[in-house]
């Protein structure tokens, strides 16, 4: 297992204006992009060959992973080694290959689109919304309970029962594994009344190449959109000699959903403050300034 994908076609609608021109993917977290910080989670877990699944308007992703030989030299001349050296870092961190998705036909197709690329192979999935903590190994985890278990794993978080509508939901069965269940059935963003479990599918998949056959067959679901939760219900039941089978693998570490405004500034807050070069200074400022912050309220 050497591959994984990484959708990144998304318009990023919540971040307007700052994602007109610019791919969501490469809004900064302190001084890396998200996306830099995802491949380098797949180059960690043993997976270095990439292939993001772009659209329109995404081609400084593509520029990000290159070199820049202007820059470059302009950084030799100044011998600036140390910014250098973080240049150099994104353009030898993996093998990157890109495929345009086209028509965005929702998270199914885009992974369809990585068929050829893929072929006959287990692979992984990563959004790019969601950010683990690199003191959290999850991916590497996946891949050791599909190498035990065969089939597809998928990641789960339990959330606030009232907060399921906003995620698939797993339903699920214990295993001898504290951190590992057999995934039975799968909603795409049940009614919280409705739903099987408080158990939420978070943007990390490690899926066997059956998905590409099911893919192809599956209807749109929710939302007019090629559902991979769907495509991962079918697999569930299908046997395990056929490349079915789905696990899941319980995350109780370190997630930074920088889809969402007010979590993506939380995060930077975080690990800013956990930097040893920014965290000091960044949080004695911080201190003060909540300090003289008023009160609210009530």
């Amino acid at each position: 297992m050497t591959k994984a994908v990484i959708p990144a076609a998304g318009l990023g609608t919540r971040f307007l204006p700052a994602t007109k021109a610019t791919p969501k993917e490469m809004l900064p977290v302190v001084d890396t992009p998200a996306i830099q910080m995802v491949v380098e989670e797949a180059v960690n877990a043993g997976l270095p060959d990439i292939l993001m699944i772009t659209g329109r308007n995404k081609r400084p992703l593509e520029d990000h992973f290159d070199r820049n030989w202007e820059l470059e030299l302009t950084l030799e001349k100044k011998g600036d080694t140390e910014r250098l050296e973080k240049v150099h870092r994104s353009t030898r961190l993996a093998d990157v290959f890109y495929v345009r998705q086209g028509d965005p036909k929702g998270l199914g197709h885009a992974v369809a689109c990585a068929a050829d690329h893929v072929g006959r192979q287990p692979f992984a999935v990563l959004l790019g919304d969601d950010l683990i903590d690199e003191r959290d190994p999850l991916l590497s985890r996946m891949i050791e309970v599909r190498r035990q278990h065969g089939g597809s794993v998928v990641a789960l978080i339990e959330v606030d029962p009232e907060s399921i509508h906003l995620y698939g939901c797993a339903a699920v069965d214990a295993t001898a594994e504290d951190d590992v269940v057999r995934v039975h059935d799968l909603v795409e963003k049940p009614d919280p009344a409705e739903a099987p479990s408080n158990l939420a599918i978070i943007g990390r998949y490690v899926l066997d190449p059956a998905v590409f056959d099911v893919l192809a067959s599956t209807e749109p679901g929710r939302g007019g959109e090629i559902q991979l939760t769907d495509a991962l219900m079918t697999l569930a039941g299908m046997p395990a000699d056929e490349g079915g089978g789905v696990h899941g693998v319980l995350f109780r570490g370190r997630r930074y959903d920088t889809g969402d405004r007010l979590d993506y500034l939380r995060t930077i807050v975080r690990l800013a403050s956990e930097r040893d070069d920014l965290g000091p200074d960044f949080t004695a400022w911080l201190r003060e300034f909540v300090a003289d912050l008023p009160q609210a309220d009530g």
